[in-house]
């Protein structure tokens, strides 16, 4: 469950290697994920503790993962920064746009890479491991959290960084 944690700490640190450093608030929207997913990873993100949510707002399911999904989001943030200090692109549209497609892109792939690895396997492994929940369309809700969160920070990243 924690792979895509090491795998994102090893991207920063790699970057961090070849002296790209971002700001203590892109940081700060990293970190979130990276430890949302941690928890996630211990408990299995179906079974974290999150039953006063469910319970407060009647859900039919832990939305422990959506929250962590929309925190996948916030690595635009960090994308558009670096567009944006290393003057990558110049159109204020492009800076806009390309960190919310990138962090899409990605979520897509990795929905796929899930359906694939949950399809070659039994059903019942398939199943726990996707952590679906009994949510037929899990997959678009989860892609559709991360979107939401780049549009977010995406949105405060143009807001209050980039000169008017």
């Amino acid at each position: 469950e924690n792979l895509t944690v090491w795998i994102l700490i090893a991207v920063i640190l790699v970057l961090y290697a070849k002296q790209i450093r971002f700001s203590k608030t892109a940081y700060g929207f990293m970190f979130v994920l990276i430890y949302l997913h941690t928890i996630g990873g211990h408990y299995t993100f179906a079974e974290v503790p999150f039953g006063y949510i469910t319970d407060l707002f009647n859900f039919s399911r832990n939305h422990f993962d959506r929250i962590a999904h929309f925190s996948v989001g916030f690595y635009a943030f960090a994308i558009a920064e670096l567009l944006y200090t290393k003057e990558l692109v110049k159109s204020k549209f492009l800076l806009l746009t390309y960190p919310v497609f990138a962090i899409a892109t990605i979520a897509m792939s990795y929905e796929l890479i899930e359906w694939v690895y949950a399809a070659s396997t039994t059903p019942e492994a398939g199943l726990a491991y996707l952590g679906s929940q009994g949510d037929i369309w899990d997959a678009q809700k989860d892609m559709l959290a991360d979107t939401l969160g780049a549009l977010v920070t995406t949105t405060i990243f143009f807001k209050f960084r980039v000169k008017k």
